[in-house]
């Protein structure tokens, strides 16, 4: 069986790669690593598509399946006041996730967690993903309906995809959850999709 970015424990030989990427005015130095999305010199698109959209409606924010940490640390760093909560199923990515909130000296915390199963009581204002499209549509619901019972009242749901290439799939699993759904930004075929939670 070939190994995914969402499993557990990869087996890839461990290969690292340090960059810094500037969001906003503000530059984080990260450290990409082989077996969690996305292994680059450079942040991916779509992830940095969605931290420029993004915007509190709360205080609490969860970056749920963080990979090696760049959404939840750019929102950090950008809104500092807020409570960040990073989470992944992936071990490595637990590990070079909090490598590179030390590294930049921003105070989140980081779980390893199977969407929620680390959290059962957490309540977010905002949670926000850039959704394994390739775990397949039950993982994908799964992870839509959760989000949904683990956001407060008026809080939001934020994903990220090629919308050609799964994300039309999502806004419509996002819409079914929700009752609503937007584009809150399209660049180059990504689209940031928000549903608020009535």
């Amino acid at each position: 069986m070939s190994e995914h970015y969402y499993t557990e424990k990869p087996n890839s030989p461990l290969k690292e790669k340090e960059f810094s990427c500037s969001i906003k005015g503000r530059v984080l130095t990260l450290t990409s690593v082989s077996g969690v999305f996305s292994f680059s010199d450079r942040m991916d698109k779509a992830s940095k598509l969605l931290v420029e959209s993004f915007a509190p409606s709360g205080s609490a924010v969860l970056d749920l399946g963080c990979g090696y940490g760049a959404i939840g640390l750019f929102i950090k760093a950008l809104y500092p006041e807020q409570e960040l909560v990073l989470s992944d199923i992936n071990e490595r990515a637990v590990i070079y996730a909090r490598k590179n909130a030390q590294r930049n000296k921003l105070k989140v915390e980081v779980i390893k967690s199977h969407l929620f199963s680390a959290m059962p009581e957490h309540l977010f204002d905002d949670i926000v993903a850039n959704p394994p499209i390739a775990a397949g549509k039950e993982l994908l619901g799964r992870l839509i309906s959760e989000s949904y019972s683990h956001l407060n009242s008026q809080g939001s749901l934020w994903l990220v995809a090629f919308h050609n290439k799964g994300g039309s799939s999502l806004k419509k699993m996002m819409l079914e959850q929700f009752g609503n759904v937007e584009d809150v930004e399209k660049s180059g075929g990504i689209r940031v999709y928000r549903s608020r939670k009535p």
